[in-house]
């Protein structure tokens, strides 16, 4: 098979990995770490494929300088990895851990002598489990006891990391935790998990309020999104398909960009008190898309529940997930339609125009479950296909005016894929669970390569 193209790039454009503090740390007892909300949601039986956990996940903690070599290696421009807050502050609120920051403070410092900008993501689901036992994100005082841990990590980093991002993917952790139990904490709470939704976003305006107090810049937030296609153009199919639209996409970026929630969901939302959407819409310097792949929605299916990565959600909903057909499909069973990935970014632009701050691409790659053959050697063809084919798509959006500066892969390496655990693979370095040994895949020197081209090599 001829190996995919290079796409081109801008000279400043940024290049980057993604990683998240629960799914490759490891050492979730020691040094004075705080449990999390997914500490306790793994130990529940049948909650996690295979009955995984993060315990060790990749013994990043302890392994970090090697991984750091790797970032290195691959020219990388920046690295996007999450803090954990109950590392930091072992129960949510009140006292600091030192050597939860000390351990940042390795990592960070590593980076930057490799050359790497740090781009933390001061949130990304792992929920001090006193806070999550006290109510979690259904409590706003979560959002309150958030930007104070903001405010103590931008007083000690501030100085050190130049590009922030606040939260990861409230609308999973709102859909998938609080409304179909498919993710910690586990709740099914169904329309009932909104206030989850606002709580986070709050969070998300605090928690820039607190770093830019913090002397703390160039903050954004890394928000899921992905195209919503009608099942059909019955006005059944196109109601449901608007309804989950604003559900899944506008809910979650409209109040950042407009102060406005979308009006057709203020039957489903609870009251908003005075100056939150104020807080909300606090400025960012630009804005993060997380995008796999989109999604087909029809008029709820009577007794047929749709399924989220092999788990049934509600047969009540007012909308019903279809199964996309014709396309590739990942290993982990998602669709690949890279022209979904364009139509996504033009339509940001479309909606938000002048509104819209600069973009970066927080996460994208694909699940391929590929090891190492009789030589040692990961030959993940078909990641290199996905990542290429939805780089020129993002170049395509950008040739269509979508000003977007930067693409973090998801991700730097296999690590624990949360209910699945460690049964999908979406790294560029496999991980040897058993050994922790790390092998870069044929992906990993691809994006190598690429990376080398667009900054001027031959």
């Amino acid at each position: 098979m001829d190996k995919p193209e290079f796409p081109a790039f801008p000279a400043d454009f940024v290049w980057g990995v993604s990683t998240a503090s629960y799914q490759i740390e490891g050492a979730v007892n020691e040094d004075g770490r705080g449990a999390s909300s997914w500490d306790d949601f793994v130990a529940q039986p049948g909650r996690i494929v295979n009955g995984d956990t993060g315990n060790i996940a990749c013994d990043h903690y302890h392994r970090y300088p090697e991984d750091i070599a790797l970032m290195k290696e691959l020219g990388l421009d920046a690295y996007r990895f999450s803090f954990s807050w109950s590392r930091i502050q072992p129960g949510g609120k009140g006292a600091v851990n030192p050597a939860g920051l000390g351990f940042y403070d390795k990592l960070v410092d590593g980076l930057l002598e490799a050359g790497i900008t740090p781009s933390p993501t001061l949130f990304h689901w792992d929920t001090p489990l006193e806070l999550e036992q006290a109510g979690g994100w259904l409590n706003r005082d979560t959002a309150t006891r958030f930007a104070d841990y903001a405010q103590i990590v931008g007083d000690h980093f501030a100085d050190r990391i130049p590009r922030w991002i606040t939260i990861n993917e409230p609308v999973v952790l709102t859909m998938l935790g609080y409304g179909a139990g498919i993710q910690a904490p586990g709740l099914t709470l169904g329309f009932d998990a909104l206030p989850a939704a606002h709580h986070l976003l709050l969070a998300h305006g605090l928690g820039v309020q607190a770093l830019r107090a913090a002397g703390a810049s160039n903050i954004g937030i890394a928000n899921n999104h992905a195209v919503t296609w009608p099942a059909s153009e019955h006005e059944e199919d196109l109601q449901a398909a608007g309804l989950y639209d604003n559900v899944a996409n506008w809910i979650f970026a409209d109040p950042i960009l407009t102060g406005a929630y979308p009006e057709e969901l203020a039957p489903f939302l609870p009251p908003i008190p005075d100056g939150d959407l104020d807080i909300i819409s606090t400025p960012i310097d630009w804005y993060g898309i997380n995008s796999y792949n989109p999604t087909l929605v029809g008029a709820p299916t009577a007794g047929e529940a749709a399924l989220v990565d092999g788990h049934e959600l509600d047969d009540s909903l007012p909308f019903s997930l279809r199964e996309l057909e014709g396309y590739p499909r990942t290993d982990f069973d998602w669709p690949v339609v890279p022209e979904a990935f364009t139509e996504l970014l033009v339509g940001f632009k479309e909606r938000y125009g002048e509104k819209l701050p600069p973009i970066y691409i927080t996460e994208n790659g694909a699940a391929i479950n590929d090891g190492p053959d009789s030589e040692g050697r990961v030959r993940d063809a078909r990641r290199i296909e996905y990542t290429a084919a939805h780089l020129h798509a993002l170049k395509a959006a950008m040739d269509a005016g979508v000003d977007v500066r930067g693409y973090f892969h998801w991700s730097l390496m296999d690590n624990f894929e949360w209910a699945v655990g460690f049964s999908q693979r979406f790294g560029l370095i496999h991980i040897d669970y058993e050994t922790q040994k790390r092998t870069p895949k044929d992906s990993y020197y691809w994006y190598q390569e690429l990376i080398r081209r667009n900054k001027g090599g031959v």
